[in-house]
């Protein structure tokens, strides 16, 4: 076991750095996108183009093409696709997200008995190397990053509006449909984003559990977001210290951690509400 000497030893060295800053990125993207998902109710479409990226990688590793290039474009049909089945009424888009979700663990796993079996490589994207993160990796990460964050940012208001009242947001001239698309096409980017850092299976917990841990506490938009960045921020560098120190896999460590946050959250939301509830009818009676 690693002390917390070591660790600062660790903050040297270039690996560690790229993780940081890699781990960094995707929580302030699931943190973000995450308290419109969550608000939204759309937690499954996370998980459905994470497990659809398993399939996108396992197609690169088989084909000797970086996996996060192979993983991003089936993301990105993938989430076409979704849309396009909700949109035409085939099906509901939880029967379409689940439909997509079943492709590409199929095609992951067809892909994988091809090659001969899940490897190291496959592994680590299936459950996180965030100290394998390479140079490439980085540059990968951070412009996607900017470009989330930026469209966000540019169409705040729109998304913000969407979220709260979509038939409003119809009537007042807002493209609801084009802004869902985009908005599904940004989450399929987060994902991929996050894979490498918490892996597929993971990362839909990233996504989720830091905006439902703020929303324990927030009361405005604004301060949902600043609170899930925090805990987003938070979880990723404390499972990045202690994935080090204690030599356990870090994407498990994250999302143990944003979980154990989210208890802490509630339990505390919990105990303050009945205590206010108690003082108000001491005062009444």
């Amino acid at each position: 076991m690693a002390d917390f000497a070591d660790l600062a030893l660790m903050f040297g060295y270039a690996f560690f750095q790229r993780a940081f800053i890699a781990g960094i990125c995707a929580a302030i993207l699931c943190s973000v996108l995450g308290v419109f998902i969550v608000l939204r109710r759309a937690s499954l479409i996370g998980e459905g183009i994470a497990h659809l990226s398993f399939g996108g990688i396992a197609l690169g590793l088989v084909i000797s093409i970086y996996p996060f290039y192979t993983a991003l474009v089936l993301a990105l049909f993938g989430t076409l696709a979704i849309s396009f089945l909700h949109r035409k009424r085939i099906v509901y888009s939880e029967t379409a997200i689940g439909i997509i979700f079943s492709f590409g663990l199929a095609l992951g796993v067809v892909l994988a008995s091809i090659s001969g079996g899940f490897n190291v490589d496959l592994f680590s994207y299936l459950f996180g190397s965030i100290l394998t993160v390479s140079e490439e990796d980085i540059y990968f990460i951070i412009i996607l990053t900017l470009f989330v964050l930026g469209f966000v940012i540019l169409f705040y208001k729109e998304m913000l509006h969407i979220t709260f009242d979509e038939q409003g947001a119809r009537l007042s001239g807002v493209p609801v449909d084009i802004f869902e698309i985009v908005f599904n096409l940004l989450i399929a980017l987060c994902v991929v984003v996050s894979i490498k850092i918490i892996g597929s299976l993971l990362v839909s917990s990233l996504l989720i559990t830091p905006a439902a841990s703020a929303m324990q506490f927030s009361k405005s938009f604004k301060g949902t977001i600043s609170l899930s960045l925090l805990f987003g921020i938070f979880s990723v560098f404390a499972g990045l210290v202690f994935s080090f120190i204690y030599d356990i896999a870090t994407g498990g460590a994250i999302v143990l951690l944003s979980i154990i946050l989210f208890t802490i959250s509630a339990i505390t939301t919990k105990i303050y509400k009945s205590f206010s509830n108690q003082i108000k009818n001491k005062i009444i009676t």
